[in-house]
């Protein structure tokens, strides 16, 4: 097994690191645009295997995709963060040009890769590295509600003062602060959450989870890598391993909740398929309202995309 990750920075080397360390495969390519630097973090990561005792070999490569050849699953976090001044749309325009040059690569050298998305803006992301591997969508997709997922089940076992272990979580929508976290479908040992905690307090949480990534970026002064880059590798283990793990993934509706052509976060499973099967769940009315928001919001993002013709 072979998983290349594209862009070598915090959350890229973070997810191979993550990657090494469980032997998820056999060989982990980094690779980065910056002359050395992906070789530089594959060398530091290759060193710690004596002593955390794995044989993942890490190697890095400078902007060579002839070295990624023939991977079984792509993570692209390459991109750059939104800066002071840069509009929504400068970052899109960005990021589009960057993911699309990427995939086209990814795809020259690994045609059967699955392809994970973790570049921001993550909805509009997956969708432009949909339009340029024009491969089926069950290939192509999003890393995103298994990190928010994460992130409302941390706090819930901070507040609960349970272990983190024993909490499941789904989680829809948009990656930002129009996702839709769903109590109804969240429980801690098989009990729903709404038998052990007052509903403001469940709001509150709700709220710090939408708003979660904001809250790192505050105390750091930059975006989270280490809950990221994990998620990321949560997601290669599922695939390469064939687990048929249920994550909410940022995947590419059609038909499912009444929608077309939008990548959204939904429950899927995932497997060495890719994405094999998308899970429809019965929501309420108003669990349904807040994904339709959420829902015109991606949209509205994907149409900017598309009226720049980023890709063809």
């Amino acid at each position: 097994m072979k998983v290349t990750v594209v862009g070598a920075g915090n959350v890229g080397a973070t997810c191979a690191d993550v990657l090494a360390h469980k032997e998820i495969a056999n060989e982990i390519v980094l690779l980065d645009i910056k002359e050395g630097f992906a070789e530089g973090k594959a060398l530091d990561i290759w060193e710690t295997s004596p002593i955390n005792l794995y044989d993942s070999r890490t190697t890095g490569s400078t902007n060579d995709y002839s070295k990624t050849a023939d991977s079984d699953v792509v993570v692209i976090t390459s991109g750059l963060p939104r800066k002071p001044g840069m509009s929504r749309d400068d970052l899109i325009a960005t990021n589009a040009g960057i993911v699309k040059s990427v995939t086209e690569n990814v795809i020259k050298y690994s045609p059967e890769a699955k392809i994970i998305i973790v570049s921001n803006p993550l909805d509009v992301m997956t969708y432009c590295a949909y339009l340029t591997a024009k491969v089926d969508p069950s290939r192509v997709f999003g890393m995103a509600g298994v990190l928010d997922t994460a992130r409302y089940r941390s706090f819930l076992a901070m507040e609960l003062n349970v272990s983190p272990k024993d909490i499941q979580a789904v989680l829809m929508g948009g990656h930002g602060d129009t996702m839709v976290p769903l109590p109804r479908y969240t429980t801690v040992g098989g009990i729903p959450v709404t038998e052990l905690i007052e509903e403001d307090k469940l709001n509150e949480i709700i709220e710090r989870t939408k708003f979660g990534g904001g809250e790192i970026v505050k105390l750091l002064g930059t975006s989270a890598w280490y809950a990221p880059g994990a998620a990321a590798a949560q997601m290669v283990e599922a695939i390469v391993r064939d687990q048929k793990r249920i994550f909410p993934v940022c995947a590419w509706l059609q038909g499912e909740y009444g929608m077309d052509n939008i990548y959204l976060g939904v429950p899927v499973v995932l497997g060495k398929n890719g994405i094999e099967k998308i899970i429809e769940l019965d929501l309420n009315a108003d669990e349904r309202a807040l994904l339709e928001e959420s829902a015109t919001a991606v949209k509205g993002v994907m149409k900017v995309l598309d009226d720049m013709n980023v890709v063809s």
